[in-house]
């Protein structure tokens, strides 16, 4: 009699706990690897995300549109609007650009991030570094995608009755950024963020007792205490649009001024686009 064929089973997949005690032992000894800024793109992919994931997907539903316009590779960077007293729409930004494009968004972040100590630790750790030239400059020659909202403090932190009206750009400094890399502008606009926490006040008093910008005061932060962080439900709409690209344009980075007429027109691009979004989510359901 001829000798059996022997069909070897298929090895059923490693249950999700024994994977995730695995990346946990690792972690614990020290296997992993961070980059020269600090990111660690394991913890990213296998935590942050899916954490911030819950509320993309459940709680703001977020659309995207424009995802076409993300590069599949080499850098860019992405200019975006800022809101909603916690900077939770680069949070989602994030999540957006990752699960469009299959790549990570390393943010540009204010020095006050900076100076918490763990606030400091896991923002490195979740691909943010200071916003300055040199950093963003350093990343995008590397090839990466680079978000930017140049808003700042003044965009974040401004109260609900001016809701999307865009802050001034600063000086141009990103526009900068891209023009000496030679990597294309990619205007970014989000709607839902200033709904999430609405701004009613600013106690300028207590701000200074803890050295921050601004202390928010929303319809439930600080009245219910940690539960006032608790962001309010919304619908979020964010787009990507055409990229700007700086071989297409006759711009001088050393150029202060014309620096600064393609930073007007990127933030006017952006506010236009805001206004089509806003009116798009009033006339559909939410």
């Amino acid at each position: 009699m001829a000798d059996a064929k022997i069909i070897p089973l298929p090895v059923p997949p490693m249950p999700a706990s024994n994977d995730f005690a695995s990346f946990l032992q690792r972690r614990l000894a020290g296997d992993y690897e961070v980059d020269d800024f600090g990111f660690d793109a394991e913890l990213t992919e296998r935590v942050f995300l899916p954490a911030f994931r819950t509320l993309y997907r459940d709680w703001f539903r977020v659309e995207v549109s424009g995802a076409e316009h993300l590069p599949v590779d080499g850098g860019a960077l992405i200019v975006a609007n800022h809101s909603g007293t916690i900077a939770i729409d680069a949070l989602m930004t994030q999540v957006a650009v990752h699960d469009s494009s299959g790549r990570f968004l390393r943010t540009l972040g204010a020095d006050f991030v900076f100076r918490m100590p763990f606030l400091s630790e896991v923002a490195r750790r979740g691909g943010t570094t200071l916003a300055c030239n040199a950093d963003a400059e350093r990343l995008l020659k590397a090839g990466e995608l680079v978000g930017v909202w140049p808003e700042g403090y003044k965009g974040v932190g401004k109260p609900y009755s001016q809701r999307y009206r865009l802050q001034r750009f600063g000086r141009g400094g990103f526009v900068s950024a891209a023009l000496r890399t030679g990597v294309p502008l990619i205007p970014c606009s989000i709607v839902g963020a200033e709904e999430a926490y609405p701004m009613l006040g600013n106690s300028k008093l207590l701000a200074r007792l803890i050295g921050a910008p601004y202390f928010p005061l929303t319809p439930t932060f600080p009245w219910l205490g940690p539960l006032g962080l608790i962001p309010l439900r919304s619908k979020w709409l964010i787009r990507f649009g055409e990229p700007i690209y700086p071989a297409d344009l006759a711009v001088d980075a050393d150029d202060t001024m014309a620096v600064l007429d393609l930073t007007d027109s990127v933030r006017e691009q952006i506010q236009a686009t805001l206004y089509e979004l806003l009116a798009q989510r009033a006339a559909s359901p939410r």
